[in-house]
């Protein structure tokens, strides 16, 4: 994956994921045009936080790790561009599930 050395650091407890495209076509072999397809909600985590600060000064610890597949809210977290790469940034709490496997 090249978009391990994004030069990008989230803060607290928020992720940096890539988005997994949609797919191009349907179960029946039918092409979606670009308007039809659906927004990503799957990923791969690219980098971490520290965690979020508790109010005894203490760092809570994520549990997600750099290149776990994770399933997130359609209209979840900030899109940007970062080094030419398109990602998601959200916080931990706006991920709903890890893929295992």
């Amino acid at each position: 994956m090249a978009t391990k050395n994004l030069k990008i650091r989230p803060l607290d407890d928020r992720v940096v994921v890539t988005p997994v495209e949609a797919e191009e076509r349907t179960a029946g072999g039918i092409v979606l045009p670009d308007s039809a397809k659906e927004k990503p909600q799957r990923g791969h985590v690219v980098a971490l936080g520290p965690g979020k600060l508790l109010e005894n000064g203490t760092r809570a610890p994520l549990s997600l790790a750099v290149g776990d597949e994770v399933i997130y809210g359609k209209y979840s977290g900030s899109d940007i561009e970062v080094d030419g790469h398109d990602v998601k940034i959200l916080r931990e709490s706006e991920i709903l599930a890890k893929i295992s496997g």
